[in-house]
């Protein structure tokens, strides 16, 4: 089992390359901001990347960078001076998923030196497992310290976008979301500070991340901390300390939580019976299950298929 990966797929974590930006000479590009998260790609030359929280980061070539949504940013050729282009707030439709090969934005009175595409990120939101918006204001992977995939992601990137052939746009809508995940994988080798308390850095964790492996196997499974301390060969004690730590969440929260998830993405798309679906996330009563899943969606199971196959 792989929890990244079966965390990705019940969030709905699907991507869109938005914008490419050709700039060169001086120039900056202001965004006040955008309803979902945003990964930056440098593809050629060097840029310097600002928000209000953060001091001005430079991004070299091959570099890639994940912004939480609502984030307004700065990226310029230099780290301060003149305002340059705006962009207001940007909306993605959830059904924006794929590729929008627009024409580049194009920036600066000199022939283009850096190249930088965006890829926006949409999570279906009735999942309550939410990898992106619990990371850090920034998360920075510079070329120098990317692994080899995220490297070879980059360039294929830069190379489909920017000289498409056949079937690239089929090619395209495959690699907005092999970057993220290598992205994700490169900074979680790099083991930063703030990767600790994360749901992404838990996984690094040997202990928490061998637990969650197991949760996500067999959600089913009357787990406790102690048969899931037992299964990993832990104490019950370094179990019951670490996960919440790593997790902000113990192991029968968690468990709860991503049970409700399964659930609420099964009572959507599927016209399967409450009861099967209760009995699949491990509640043996429909009423039990139905009390769990009204605690965390605000609706009873029926009501909540019916509001949801409404919109």
């Amino acid at each position: 089992m792989d929890p990244l990966a079966d965390t990705l797929t019940i969030s709905g974590v699907r991507g869109a390359l938005t914008t490419r930006i050709e700039a060169g000479g001086e120039w900056a590009l202001s965004v006040e901001g955008h309803d979902t998260p945003s990964l930056h790609a440098v593809t050629a030359g060097r840029a310097w990347l600002s928000t209000p929280d953060i001091s001005p980061v430079e991004l070299a070539s091959g570099d890639v960078v994940l912004l939480p949504a609502s984030t307004p940013y700065r990226l310029a050729s230099e780290p301060s001076g003149r305002t340059g282009l705006r962009l207001a707030h940007q909306t993605q439709s959830p059904g924006t998923i794929g590729v929008v090969l627009r024409d580049p934005v194009r920036l600066g009175s000199m022939p283009a030196s850096t190249r930088i595409a965006t890829i926006k990120y949409h999570s279906d939101p009735i999942t309550l497992t939410q990898i992106l918006s619990a990371l850090p204001s920034l998360v920075h992977v510079r070329a120098d310290s990317a692994t080899a995939g995220l490297n070879d992601a980059v360039r294929m990137l830069a190379r489909e976008s920017t000289s498409p052939g056949i079937g690239s746009t089929a090619v395209l809508r495959s690699l907005v979301d092999i970057v993220l995940v290598e992205m994700l994988r490169a900074w979680l080798a790099e083991n930063p500070p703030e990767c600790f308390g994360t749901w992404l850095g838990a996984l690094g964790d040997p202990v928490v991340g061998k637990a969650l492996q197991y949760l996500h196997k067999d959600p089913a499974m009357p787990w406790t901390t102690d048969s899931l301390a037992e299964a990993i060969s832990v104490s019950r004690a370094t179990l019951a300390r670490r996960f919440p730590s790593a997790t902000g969440l113990t192991p029968a929260a968690y468990l709860t939580q991503w049970r409700m998830d399964l659930a609420a993405v099964r009572l959507r798309d599927t016209h399967d019976p409450v009861e099967l679906i209760a009995a699949n996330v491990g509640y043996g009563s429909v009423p039990a299950f139905s009390r769990a899943f009204a605690r965390a969606h605000g609706l009873p199971p029926g009501r909540y298929r019916a509001r949801k196959r409404d919109r």
